[in-house]
């Protein structure tokens, strides 16, 4: 029958909505006047990327801009989706508004994945107007996309929905009976509604998996009822649960740091899996680990800071589920090198010292003095070139007067740190040496 919902399709699928009226949350940009609202009614859609956490909505108005606008609609994962595909693509969408026909809307989901490189290839037929370019982020756009493209898009940001909105989904869902699960004779009481709400962290999608994988268990049985034992049977063995948002996801990667700290190679890849096979981010897990190299490691291995920081490139070149391995190996690397936080406890008493002089002048002898001005004023009286020493170190302070005496920096014995520990004994010896001649 014509317009018939397929019901084999999954249910967060099946109940996606069709107009913005329908749309569960984001008032504050798709309610009555607001901009976003105001473009899609108009019909004047820009280049746009939409940050927000998953299921917040970002892929259903991208569909409903495509349906009000009636362009040439195309839809890509970053993750599945070639660059090749992608150019080849926007060379037809150029062709086609040569033509005279409209820009084409593309839609890149998780757009974050693209690198910077691959994001160049969108510049020129953004900049053409061959295409309407629509991104969907759940991380920062200013840290994920880059500049030029940013600069020529809008950014709409999208909220995790609340506990009632997503309780109203559920219920919508429930008493559905076109696209829904209205046909059937389901008994859920109030507790177990919120109960799925709550484990579905505000994102409406996972919320609908939920229940949907709850109902299929009982099969096609006359009354089914759902319990919160059921509802949590399912979210243990069919989904495994992370909260990449609360409590659980700082746990969990305060597990991670801590078990490498401890040289717990064992602990630490696990606690690596459970992030990545929970569905965290792998460049947000790859920022930790580069932390880590300079926070624990430090100058005791400063090779580790390399051996993060291409594990974050690797992430970045090849994608998920292969990335997994580079961030892996940098977890043993970091697990098993040496220790220190001399530089991590001098940054924070550096920060101190800051709070409590905030102001401190330069010292003359340091300053630059490019004109004559400067020159009578006294900067750069007592300035010692390190050059002009036999061993290229001139005894002069470089701390304001306040701080002249401090010691930040208290290398440890540990590692390569040793070597730099005596460098600054050298380089003191060196100093006293041309205090006493």
């Amino acid at each position: 029958m014509a317009g018939q919902v397929d019901k084999s399709r999954p249910l967060a699928d099946r109940m996606r909505p069709g107009e913005i009226g329908d749309l569960m949350g984001q008032e504050h940009i798709l309610g009555e006047g607001k901009p976003l609202r105001r473009m899609i009614e108009e019909g004047n859609i820009p280049s746009m990327i939409f940050w927000g956490p998953p299921g917040s909505g970002k892929t259903t108005v991208a569909n409903i801009i495509a349906q009000k606008t009636g362009s040439r609609f195309h839809k890509f994962s970053a993750v599945l989706t070639s660059i090749k595909e992608v150019k080849t693509l926007m060379q037809e969408a150029e062709k086609y508004r040569e033509a005279g026909g409209p820009p084409v809307i593309v839609f890149i989901d998780e757009i974050h994945r693209f690198n910077k490189a691959q994001q160049d290839a969108f510049l020129p037929f953004v900049e053409s107007g061959a295409i309407i370019l629509i991104g969907a982020t759940t991380e920062n756009p200013s840290f994920e996309v880059i500049g030029p493209l940013l600069s020529r898009c809008r950014v709409f940001t999208f909220n995790p929905l609340g506990l009632e909105q997503i309780i109203s989904i559920l219920k919508n869902a429930l008493d559905n009976k076109d696209s829904g699960l209205g046909e059937r004779k389901i008994k859920i009481d109030d507790d177990t509604l919120e109960l799925i709400a709550v484990l579905s962290d505000g994102d409406a999608r996972r919320a609908l998996n939920i229940l949907d994988i709850s109902v299929s268990l009982h099969g096609e049985e006359v009354e089914t009822v759902i319990t919160q034992e059921i509802v949590n049977e399912v979210v243990q063995t069919k989904s495994l649960y992370y909260d990449k948002a609360g409590e659980e996801h700082f746990n969990i990667i305060s597990a991670l740091h801590k078990s490498m700290r401890n040289s717990d190679v064992d602990a630490s890849l696990y606690w690596l899996a459970r992030m990545l096979e929970g569905g965290e981010d792998p460049l947000y897990i790859a920022r930790r680990i580069v932390r880590f190299a300079s926070e624990d490691v430090g100058m005791a291995d400063p090779g580790a800071l390399n051996i993060a920081l291409n594990a974050r490139d690797a992430v970045h070149f090849i994608g998920m589920p292969e990335g997994s391995l580079a961030l892996a190996e940098a977890v043993v690397y970091l697990a098993l090198a040496p220790r220190s936080n001399a530089l991590y406890t001098a940054y924070k008493s550096i920060q101190q010292d800051i709070r409590k002089y905030p102001n401190e002048p330069v010292p003359l002898n340091i300053r630059n003095a490019p004109t004559r001005l400067m020159k009578d004023l006294g900067y750069g009286d007592g300035y010692k070139y390190a050059h002009d020493f036999e061993d290229g170190v001139a005894d002069m302070s470089c701390l304001p007067e306040k701080l002249q005496k401090r010691k930040y920096y208290l290398p440890t014995e540990r590692g390569k740190e040793k070597i730099f520990k005596e460098k600054m004994q050298n380089v003191e010896i060196l100093k006293k040496k041309q205090r006493k001649g």
